[in-house]
């Protein structure tokens, strides 16, 4: 029977062979996904949302005060918005002219990406139900994705007083979201430390876990 010492090193060498292949492979490892940008079904800017219109992440993101996880936007959400605005303005403008001079009624404008949603929900150009068409979710790509035996929970950081861009970097200047930190185990337990050390960004001390039981039981 082989000692179980060298059957522990057998095992540790196997893992460093095989985190080798996979970063040879060009294939992140779990929750180091730093710079990840997927392609989305609709070319949503949070430049534009977050940043231009100061728009606050918690009214599309509702569940990140109360829930562990942010949640997807729905499109009724989405709707609360676009059943006025349904394209750029300028394109509204033109349009405007167009009809004065060609003495008829002014036509809906609806832009090619707003008009995704628009399908989504069933509608028309004009915002009303098309006959026959079946409503259809959004298939968002998920950008932050943590390794299944890692718990995190939203409510609890961001009842703690912490920024969204705390963890997902300057989300306002993204047209399109990429990940920002590497949100290794490394990361989350040197900002517990730290918070730890400085207190929560209100000015109340902060206790925040280093058991490896909080985020993996």
């Amino acid at each position: 029977m082989r000692h179980p010492t060298v059957l522990a090193l057998l095992a540790v060498l196997l893992i460093l062979v095989l985190v080798v292949v996979v970063q040879g492979a060009g294939t992140p490892l779990p929750g180091n996904d730093i710079g990840y940008e997927p392609d989305q079904p609709i070319l949503f800017s949070h430049q534009m949302h977050a940043g231009e219109l100061s728009i606050d992440c918690h009214y599309c993101h509702v569940g990140a005060e109360r829930s562990r996880h942010a949640g997807i936007p729905s499109e009724q959400i989405c709707m609360n918005c676009h059943r006025f605005v349904a394209a750029p303005l300028a394109s509204v403008r033109e349009e405007e002219a167009a009809a004065t001079k060609e003495g008829r009624p002014v036509r809906p404008v609806l832009s090619p990406e707003i008009g995704k949603l628009y399908r989504a929900q069933g509608l028309g150009s004009d915002g009303k139900p098309l006959p026959g068409a079946v409503p259809e979710p959004v298939r968002w790509v998920k950008v932050h994705n943590l390794p299944d035996f890692a718990f995190f929970d939203h409510r609890s950081h961001v009842g703690a007083g912490f920024a969204c861009a705390t963890c997902h970097g300057p989300v306002d200047a993204m047209a399109r979201v990429r990940q920002f930190s590497d949100l290794t185990m490394g990361w989350c337990v040197n900002c517990h430390r730290a918070s730890n050390l400085s207190g929560l960004p209100d000015g109340r001390p902060a206790a925040a876990s280093t058991d490896c039981s909080t985020c993996h039981y």
